[in-house]
């Protein structure tokens, strides 16, 4: 799924590049034949694509995608003197509940993901400067969407005024690590880039890697 074919048919389909932000596997062919791709919706945000396949099965069929047009990030605010993880808390439509979460948001996909990051976390929290390194790229929800996200930590921030937007009535509190980990376990923290972000950090402190943070 990681190219657009174009054709009346499977037979004269041709393979070109798509718009998609990771890498493809040398070692595994791709089973999956594109037939036809057409829009079925768009908005300034996201495209969703209805696609006309050959199924790895050999029968045709059709594949829904969702493809968003700027890229996921999101960071782990940390105080290495309180052990603390600074949290934003808003309403999320969608599930139409509340979530606590690291300060998260989108980048252009020509922006370094890092600076998309710093921005993000000055414009919910008012933090900014600091130290800042990469913890991991992960794929959110890979059977519907080519979705990648780009999770950081960042220490040594400097506190100043938030300007979150329109859209977002935010709440920013400091936790400590533990704590947070805790409401993960409970399941009061259940949002993915949180989980993903928190329990690696989590992993690298178990295996020795605390100091580098």
């Amino acid at each position: 799924m990681f190219g657009a074919v174009h054709a009346k048919d499977a037979r004269s389909a041709v393979l070109v590049p798509a718009r998609y932000d990771c890498g493809m596997s040398t070692t595994e062919a791709n089973p999956w034949r594109r037939v036809s791709r057409r829009t079925a919706y768009e908005n300034p945000w996201l495209e969703l694509y209805h696609d006309e396949v050959i199924r790895p099965d050999g029968e045709p069929g059709i594949y829904g995608v969702v493809h968003f047009l700027h890229r996921a990030i999101g960071v782990v605010p940390l105080d290495l003197e309180r052990d603390a993880v600074l949290l934003v808390g808003q309403h999320r439509y969608t599930l139409d509940h509340y979530s606590w979460e690291i300060p998260e948001g989108g980048g252009l996909f020509d922006e370094d993901p890092e600076a998309a990051a710093r921005r993000e976390l000055v414009e919910e929290t008012g933090y900014s400067g600091g130290e800042w390194r990469k913890l991991c790229r992960a794929e959110l929800s890979n059977s519907v969407t080519d979705e990648i996200t780009v999770l950081f930590v960042a220490t040594g921030l400097v506190a100043g005024p938030a300007s979150p937007e329109g859209t977002e009535q935010l709440q920013v509190r400091w936790l400590a690590f533990d704590e947070v980990m805790a409401m993960i376990r409970r399941g009061e923290i259940t949002d993915a880039m949180t989980i993903l972000a928190m329990q690696q950090l989590a992993l690298e402190r178990a295996s020795g890697r605390a100091s580098a943070t």
